[in-house]
């Protein structure tokens, strides 16, 4: 047997949406406006433009992969080097000490 639910609970169907927000925002979070004037609706249309190219070129940069990739090994390659090419002394250092504790390790199976 179930519990009736009391008048006014956030479930009841008189309340469903009362307090939902509206779901027809813009993305910059404002209403859309029901202009008459056909200067305002040119304008609005093109402010839509606008806004989805926007959205376009962000979507278009994020799935990129190839240049995504390629900006990544640029930046590591600048990290990694100096301003006139050179690795850094840090990097040489890291690889030496990886060198060594290989060769330890092979060295140290053999035995």
């Amino acid at each position: 047997m179930s519990t009736p639910i009391p008048p006014g609970d956030p479930g009841t169907p008189q309340n469903v949406g009362a307090t939902s927000p509206p779901t027809d925002l813009r993305p910059n979070g404002t209403a859309p406006s029901t202009p008459s004037d056909p200067e305002a609706i040119r304008a609005d249309i093109e402010r839509t433009r606008e806004d989805l190219a926007q959205t376009v070129d962000a979507l278009h940069a994020k799935l990129d992969v190839k240049t995504r990739a390629r900006d990544k090994v640029a930046q590591v390659k600048n990290s990694a080097t100096t301003n006139d090419g050179k690795p850094r002394p840090e990097v040489i250092a890291v690889a030496v000490a990886a060198l060594v504790v290989v060769a330890g390790l092979v060295w140290w199976r053999r035995r």
